[in-house]
């Protein structure tokens, strides 16, 4: 089997887990930047683009702001569900047969744990990236 390495695991492991690593890292990075260096909170809207600003917005609920709720109960609730998901996702990633596959696997687990951190740190996912017409 090709890209199948002992017990199953993915022969690629080592790059996916890397790319997971390097997002985390990034997202933190950019994130603490943004909130404490550039003080985005007190610019406002900052044009970058024709297309795309930065605007600071805490998420407490999931994508596109679904299920927001500030109750603690609703915070516990989706951090059990982002680590289930980050484990299935993970179990995916080792298993996976492509480096492609692996790789966005890994790109994908380094965003939910960042947010995850994002979520236990603050009590909601630190947003930023306005893309508009």
């Amino acid at each position: 089997m090709e890209g199948v390495g002992s017990f199953g695991l993915n022969a690629h492991l080592r790059p996916g887990v890397i790319a997971a690593v390097a997002v985390l890292v990034l997202d933190q990075l950019t994130k603490l930047w943004l909130l404490y260096v550039f003080d985005i909170a007190h610019r406002g809207a900052v044009t970058v683009t024709s297309f795309f600003d930065l605007v600071l917005a805490w998420n407490p609920g999931i994508s596109f702001g679904w299920f927001q709720n500030d109750g603690t109960t609703a915070q516990i609730v989706l951090m059990l569900v982002k680590a289930v998901a980050v484990i299935v996702l993970a179990v995916w990633m080792a298993r996976s047969r492509t480096l492609l596959a692996t790789l966005a696997l890994g790109l994908i687990i380094g965003g939910a744990i960042g947010n995850a951190i994002d979520r236990f740190a603050y009590g909601a996912v630190v947003d930023f990236a306005l893309f508009h017409v």
